[in-house]
């Protein structure tokens, strides 16, 4: 990739989702993120499952191998793996699981923003400050804001 391509590059993000202990993932979101792929809202970078042990270790699993349900063609993200996930970032997911559970670390750019990213590096501007608010976040405000009315 030479520095042209890195300048319509999208804003790149990363999410841990946790699956529950007692409940074996059954793939009923793979289809929604397959369907944002092919619209080209975003590009999956790394996709990778692991299981957190008792004793706090991080297991690598394959896709195949989560036995997920719902004829869902798990080979195209088998090959999700540009390398962006190092060590630290897996040490930092064992930290965020909870024993026993598995969960699903997830690397993509947002294809959607690329243009509005690019026009903003063309002008000399840079991106200072990003965050996300979680939907429990936003519902409990609600919730406090109904409290007090």
């Amino acid at each position: 990739m030479n520095d042209t391509d890195f300048d319509e590059l999208g804003p790149i993000d990363y999410l841990v989702v946790e699956f529950p202990a007692d409940r074996r993932p059954d793939g009923s979101a793979l289809p929604l993120l397959v369907d944002l792929v092919e619209r080209r809202i975003i590009r999956v970078l790394d996709l990778i499952f692991v299981r957190k042990e008792a004793d706090g270790s991080l297991v690598g699993m394959a896709i195949e191998d989560l036995g997920l349900e719902g004829g869902v063609d798990v080979t195209l993200f088998a090959e999700a793996a540009t390398g962006l996930i190092d060590r630290t970032d897996l040490e930092d997911a064992a930290a965020v699981l909870a024993p026993g559970c598995s969960g699903a670390i997830l690397v993509y750019e947002n294809c959607w923003a690329a243009p509005f990213a690019s026009a903003l590096r063309r002008e000399g501007a840079q991106l200072v400050a990003s965050g996300r608010i979680p939907v429990q976040g936003i519902l409990a405000a609600l919730d406090a804001l109904d409290a007090t009315n």
